[in-house]
C-alpha cells in the first residue's frame, strides 16, 4: 500500500496522514536505502564496530537506533500531515525478556574472579597451572568485589559452612581474621554423607562423553535392526511376524526351563514384545542368518541370560496424584521445591535436549538434577530421531536416578518443531514409533509421552496416536488440550480429553490445561482421567496443590506470599550458589517466575 494524496475532505486527509505515517512506498524506501549507503564510509562503519565492542563490555546495552523516519524518511513521508495536526505517537508492544535492564552481565564480574583453588584453601594445587586467568591475591580480589548483599548467608545457616568461602556475597558471616572461613563443626556433621541432590554430571562421564567413549551396546544394537533388511522387503522399522501383545503374554507366561541347556543363547524380548525387537535380541538363526553372534566366556548367570520382561518393569503408582508439569526455564530445582512443599505429587525436570546431553554439556545436564525430597521423579528429553533418542536414553539409564523418562511431543516453538522435535513428531510416526520403542527397550524404568491434540487447530490426531503408544510400549501419555497452533491461548478442549481417556485405556492418561482452581481439578476429574498435570496455575499461584487436596480456596496473606519468594531466593542461593555468579542466576530465575506470580503484589 503506497501513501495516497488527500481528495479535499476530511476523510482523505485522515487517511493521507495515516497511510504516510506509517506506511513508505517501495520507491522512497529503496531510494533511502541507497542515500543512507552513499553517505556511510568505511571510517564510519569501523567507529560503529568499535562503539558495539566497547558495549558488550558495558554492563548495559547501547541504546537502540531509532525507526526509520527518524533518518530522514518521516520528514519525506509526512508530506500530507496538516500544520497543528498531531500524530499519535507509535508504542511497541514489548514481548518476551526485558534484556536491556540494568544488571551485571558475566563479562563484567568474570574479570576478576578468584581461582578456585584459593577459595577452597588450596592455592598451591591450582587446578589451571601455569595457564589459569583468575585472580590469586586475596587483597587483590577484595579491592574489586562488590559488596556484600547482607549479614546471613544461607549456606552457613543451614550446613555450617559456606563452600564459596571468601566469593560469598554474604561472606560477612563466615569470615574471620586473615579471611579465613569459619566453619560450624556441629552442624557439618549433621549432614556429614548425606547427598541433597542427586544426578550430578562426573568429570569422568562428561570426559567419556566428549571423547565418545561411551559405550551404547543396546541402543546399538537396537539402530542395527532398523537398517536391516527384512524378508517382507522392508526395512527394521516395520513391525514383523506376531503382535507384540502375543509376544508380550508369552513372555510373561512361558517357562523359564532348560535355560542353560540349550546350545544358543536365548534372550528373551525386552520391554513391550515388540516382535521386531524380539528378532534383534534373540540369537537363534533367522532364515539364513549366521551362528549367534553373542559369546561367553567363563560361567553365564541368570542375570547374564534372563533380561527384564514387561510384566516385570515397575510400574507407575500415579492413579489420582498432581503432576507438576516440566516448566522450561521456570520449572528449575528451586521451584520445584516450592511446589513440593505445597503439594505436588510428582516433578519433572525441564526439558533437555538429548544431543545436548549426549556431547556432555554441563548445562544441559543440571536440568537432570534431583532434590532428595522429590519422591517422584522423572526427566524430559526432546529429540527428532531415533539414534539420538535411544542411546541418551540408554545413557540416564546407566547414570542417574529418575522413577520415569518422558519424551517431549508437545513443544510448539518454532525451533524444534522445524528440526522435527516436539509436535512434529506427531506428523511423523514412522521415526515417533522407533524412538519410542528405542526407549522403551533401553530403559528399566516407565516410559512416558507428552503430547498435544494435534499440529493444526481444528484437526485432532492424538486419539489416533494413542492406541499406537500403548502398542509401542509407552507407560502413560499426558495429552495438553490445545494444538500447536493454539500453543498456550483459548480454552483447552477437555472433552476430547476425556474421549482420548476412553481410547488409552487401561492406559493411564493425565490431562492438562486450564487448571486454576480446585473446581478446575474437580471437573477435570470427572472427564475419567487417571490424574492432572498442572503448569500455569502452579506458577500463578504455587498453592493450588495446597487447594485442590483440601478442597478449598485460600486467601493466602501478603507475608506467606512474601515468604515464599524468600524461600525461593534461599533455595536459589543454595542450588546456584552464594557467589556473584549464583545470586545473578538466582535473581534472573527469580523475575522469570515473577511475570507468571505478578498477581501476589495486587494485596501488598
Amino acid at each position: 500500500m503506497e501513501c495516497g494524496s488527500g481528495t479535499g475532505d476530511g476523510s482523505g486527509s485522515s487517511r493521507a496522514v495515516w497511510g504516510c505515517r506509517f506506511v513508505a512506498s517501495r520507491e522512497r524506501f529503496h531510494a533511502y536505502l541507497r542515500a543512507s549507503g552513499e553517505h556511510r564510509d568505511d571510517g564510519e562503519a569501523e567507529e560503529e564496530e568499535e562503539e558495539e565492542e566497547a558495549g558488550s563490555e558495558q554492563s548495559e546495552p547501547p541504546a537502540k537506533r531509532g525507526r526509520l523516519s527518524e533518518h530522514g524518511l518521516g520528514a519525506e513521508s509526512q508530506e500530507g500531515v496538516g500544520e497543528g495536526e498531531n500524530v499519535p505517537a507509535e508504542r511497541k508492544r514489548a514481548r518476551g525478556q526485558n534484556k536491556s535492564r540494568p544488571c551485571m552481565k558475566p563479562n563484567h564480574y568474570e574479570k576478576s574472579r578468584l581461582c578456585p583453588s584459593v577459595t577452597q584453601g588450596c592455592a598451591d594445587k591450582c587446578y589451571f597451572g601455569p595457564r589459569c586467568r583468575f585472580l590469586h591475591d586475596i587483597s587483590e580480589y577484595m579491592a574489586t568485589k562488590p559488596a556484600d548483599l547482607g549479614h546471613s548467608c544461607v549456606l552457613f545457616e543451614t550446613f555450617g559452612k559456606c563452600i564459596y568461602g571468601i566469593t560469598c556475597r554474604f561472606a560477612k558471616a563466615h569470615l574471620g581474621d586473615g579471611y579465613q572461613n569459619i566453619i560450624n563443626t556441629d552442624l557439618t556433621k549433621q549432614w556429614e554423607g548425606k547427598s541433597l541432590v542427586r544426578n550430578n554430571l562426573s568429570k569422568d562421564l562428561q570426559h567419556q562423553l566428549r571423547k565418545k567413549k561411551f559405550s551404547f551396546k543396546k541402543a546399538d544394537e537396537y539402530l542395527r535392526s532398523l537398517a536391516k533388511p527384512h524378508k517382507n522387503g522392508g526395512k527394521g522399522g516395520k513391525a514383523l511376524g506376531c503382535s507384540a501383545e502375543h509376544l508380550e503374554a508369552s513372555n510373561c507366561t512361558m517357562p523359564q526351563e532348560g535355560l542353560g541347556d540349550t546350545p544358543e543363547c536365548l534372550v528373551l524380548p525386552e520391554e513391550g514384545g515388540d516382535p521386531k525387537q524380539a528378532a534383534l535380541q534373540s540369537p537363534i538363526p533367522i532364515e539364513g542368518e549366521g551362528e549367534c553372534p553373542i559369546k561367553t566366556a567363563g560361567l553365564v548367570t541368570d542375570e547374564d541370560i534372563v533380561k527384564l520382561r514387561p510384566c516385570e518393569k515397575k510400574k507407575l503408582e500415579i492413579q489420582g496424584k498432581l503432576y507438576l508439569a516440566p516448566l522450561t526455564t521456570c520449572g528449575n530445582l528451586p521451584f520445584r521445591r516450592i511446589c513440593k512443599r505445597f503439594g505436588a505429587d510428582i516433578t519433572c525436570g525441564e526439558m533437555a535436549v538429548c544431543t545436548n546431553l549426549l556431547q556432555g554439556q554441563s548445562s544441559e545436564w543440571a536440568l537432570l538434577k534431583r532434590h532428595h525430597t522429590e519422591d517422584v521423579f522423572g526427566v524430559q528429553l526432546e529429540g527428532a530421531f531415533p539414534d539420538t533418542m535411544t542411546k541418551c536414553a540408554e545413557l540416564l539409564n546407566q547414570t542417574i536416578d529418575v522413577d520415569f523418562v518422558d519424551i517431549n511431543v508437545g513443544c510448539p516453538i518454532d525451533l524444534v518443531y522445524k528440526k522435527g522435535g516436539g509436535c512434529a513428531l506427531m506428523t511423523r510416526t514412522n521415526k515417533f514409533e522407533q524412538i519410542v520403542r528405542g526407549m522403551n527397550l533401553v530403559l528399566d524404568v516407565p516410559l512416558t509421552v507428552k503430547i498435544r491434540t494435534g499440529v493444526q487447530e481444528k484437526i485432532n490426531v492424538a486419539h489416533k496416536i494413542i492406541p499406537k503408544l500403548r502398542e509401542w510400549g509407552a507407560s502413560m501419555v499426558t495429552l495438553h488440550g490445545r494444538s500447536r497452533e493454539q500453543r498456550y491461548t483459548r480454552v483447552a478442549d477437555w472433552d476430547y480429553i476425556a474421549e482420548c481417556a476412553k481410547i488409552a485405556s487401561p492406559m493411564p492418561l493425565f490431562g492438562n490445561g486450564d487448571i486454576l482452581s480446585f473446581e478446575d481439578a474437580n471437573q477435570a476429574m470427572q472427564m475419567g482421567v487417571s490424574g492432572i498435570m498442572i503448569a500455569r496455575g502452579a506458577l500463578i499461584k504455587p498453592w493450588l496443590f495446597t487447594e485442590i487436596k483440601e478442597q478449598r480456596h485460600w486467601d493466602i496473606s501478603s507475608s506467606e506470599r512474601f515468604d515464599i519468594l524468600k524461600d525461593f531466593t534461599n533455595y536459589g542461593l543454595e542450588h546456584w550458589g552464594s557467589d556473584t555468579q549464583g545470586v545473578e542466576k538466582t535473581r534472573k530465575f527469580l523475575l522469570e517466575w515473577l511475570s507468571f506470580l505478578c498477581s501476589i503484589y495486587i494485596s501488598l
